[in-house]
Parts: C-alpha cells; structure tokens; sequence
C-alpha cells in the first residue's frame, strides 16, 4: 500500500504521543508500592512500547526511501 509523506508523518506523530504515555504509564506501575502486583500491566506496556517503536521504525525507513 502506498501511503504519502503527510500520512506517514502524522502517523508517526500519533504513534510518538502514544509511546510517551505509554512510558509514562509504565513508570507509574513501577514506582507503585508494590510493583509485582502490576507484573501483567508492565508487561503489556512493555510489549507495546516494543511494537510502537518497531512501527516508528518502519516509518521512518520509508520516510527516508522516499527522499531518495
């Protein structure tokens, strides 16, 4: 699929904003009193900070194949 710079630009943008909250959110679990009992929570934080930044990857190599 084709997508243009725009799109691929604010893409990127909207999968950054999530990314920060993301963090954030994950560093609220960790400093909780008892952080184990968030063990699910992190995890799954950590899972899609993984595949956000995977996704910013991506976008930013097509970014850059298209200023070729």
């Amino acid at each position: 699929m084709q997508y243009t710079d725009g799109q691929l630009t604010e893409a990127k943008r909207q999968i950054d904003s999530t990314l920060h909250k993301l963090r954030e959110t994950l560093k609220t679990l960790e400093g909780k009193e008892n952080p184990s009992r968030y063990k699910s929570q992190m995890t799954l934080a950590r899972r899609r900070i993984e595949a956000f930044d995977i996704a910013v990857d991506l976008i930013e190599k097509e970014l850059d194949n298209k200023a070729e």
